[in-house]
């Protein structure tokens, strides 16, 4: 889990409704606001290898998207988070709740596109997007690769559906690119397990079925995109498409590891990379 710290501000000691229902931290006594954002089936804990080499420098902000499993299911609307600019608004929110009128934004996944969307209506709040393991569609297209045919995904639905538990077991070491056994395939595991799996299918339908592309030229606010090498879930050629697409300066940079969590599975890998991506 994220380390305490004396400088820890917790939501849910804050009495803020919504800084609660996000669970919202902010730790770290540098200047310069650093945002990290987590993708689906994970939670904040997904930066936990991670945070311990940015404290010192950045005021780093966490927070966890609604639907994760530690946040409060009743709090998930269904209609609401049909689609991912619902978790922009989210996102926004958070910024202005916080006073935070400047960030560095790490978006890993889903949340790399979430911030694509709210930098478009608030581009002055996002110094840079750094984008890992994003995608802005999943579902293969004429003269666009996404790595899934829409049936793959029917059939994924399909089995998240008729037993969610089983589907997670295989799913996570694939995602992961490493053995079950290993520590990055165990706790992707667990906080996959914690999502309640009604909550879980409708996220992994607004993800998966999303399609950003007409809205990539319309972001103008300078963006650093990581990928790894090897990535079930992001095929390398959408590095590619995205340095074209975006409409601010762009800049890539492909990790040399397998996995779509390299934050969980090679942090001593991204952490210089990932350092290199906020200063550049």
């Amino acid at each position: 889990m994220v380390p305490n710290s004396e400088d820890e501000i917790m939501g849910g000691d804050c009495g803020n409704e919504l800084l609660d229902a996000h669970n919202v931290r902010v730790i770290g006594n540098g200047s310069q606001v650093l945002v990290l954002g987590h993708g689906f089936g994970s939670d904040q804990s997904v930066w936990q290898f991670i945070l311990p080499y940015f404290v010192n420098d950045y005021k780093v902000v966490l927070f966890d998207l609604m639907g994760a499993g530690s946040t409060k299911s009743h709090n998930f609307s269904f209609a609401r988070y049909a689609t991912l600019h619902a978790y922009a608004d989210d996102l926004l929110m958070i910024l202005d709740e916080m006073e935070i009128e400047s960030c560095v934004f790490v978006g890993h996944s889903m949340s790399g596109m979430i911030a694509c969307i709210a930098s478009i209506e608030r581009p002055q709040v996002f110094q840079k997007l750094v984008l890992l393991s994003a995608s802005p569609r999943y579902i293969n297209d004429e003269h666009y690769y996404g790595g899934f045919e829409q049936e793959e995904l029917n059939q994924l639905f399909d089995a998240m559906q008729s037993n969610f538990r089983a589907w997670v077991t295989g799913f996570a070491p694939l995602a992961v690119g490493a053995d079950l056994k290993s520590t990055a395939v165990k706790e992707f595991t667990r906080t996959f397990f914690s999502i309640r799996p009604d909550i879980a299918l409708c996220i992994s339908k607004t993800c998966f079925q999303s399609d950003l592309r007409s809205i990539l030229p319309q972001v103008k606010v300078p963006c650093f995109v990581l990928q790894s090498s090897k990535d079930l879930a992001v095929p390398l050629v959408v590095s590619d498409y995205l340095f074209h697409s975006l409409g601010g300066p762009t800049k890539v940079e492909i990790l040399q590891t397998e996995g779509h969590l390299p934050q969980l599975s090679c942090p001593e890998l991204l952490i210089p990379v990932l350092k290199r991506a906020i200063l550049d």
